[in-house]
């Protein structure tokens, strides 16, 4: 993860951070600087806008249009488990439970669901969040 946090630019996003569980926003706070690192270190996604959807933090390609909007939630009924949310309209998650059958836990085809008594097999998840910040220009034909 990142040495540095990100600060927020938002407030309200801020604000939803604060209002999770403990031991979820820490794990959060770790998978939003992965977030940011992925973006950073992934030719062609550029600067990615944080913002609100559905009352969820929510990361999205504005500018270079390169990629499927991210989302990151508590899992509603649990104070231990969270997880990151990807548009059910693509093959992201069918994709990502192909190539990681045991890695992640996964809720249907539209996220991958974590909880905070276990590690994140952060490598895996690196690749999947590559693959959503590019999924527009892959299916153009360009490759990760």
């Amino acid at each position: 993860m990142s040495a540095a946090a990100k600060p927020f630019d938002d407030p309200a996003v801020e604000a939803v951070f604060n209002a999770c569980p403990a031991a979820v926003k820490k794990r959060m706070l770790a998978l939003r600087a992965m977030v940011f690192e992925v973006a950073a270190s992934t030719p062609g996604v550029g600067e990615l806008q944080e913002t609100l959807k559905w009352g969820e933090p929510a990361y999205l390609t504005a500018r270079s249009k390169s990629g499927s909007t991210i989302r990151m939630a508590p899992k509603k009924a649990s104070h231990t488990q969270y997880a990151l949310y990807f548009n059910c309209n693509t093959r992201l998650v069918d994709t990502f439970r192909t190539l990681f059958p045991t890695e992640f836990s996964y809720e249907g085809n539209r996220s991958i669901v974590f909880d905070t008594a276990k590690e994140v097999p952060a490598q895996a998840l690196k690749f999947c969040i590559a693959m959503a910040l590019t999924y527009h220009r892959n299916k153009a034909g360009a490759k990760i």
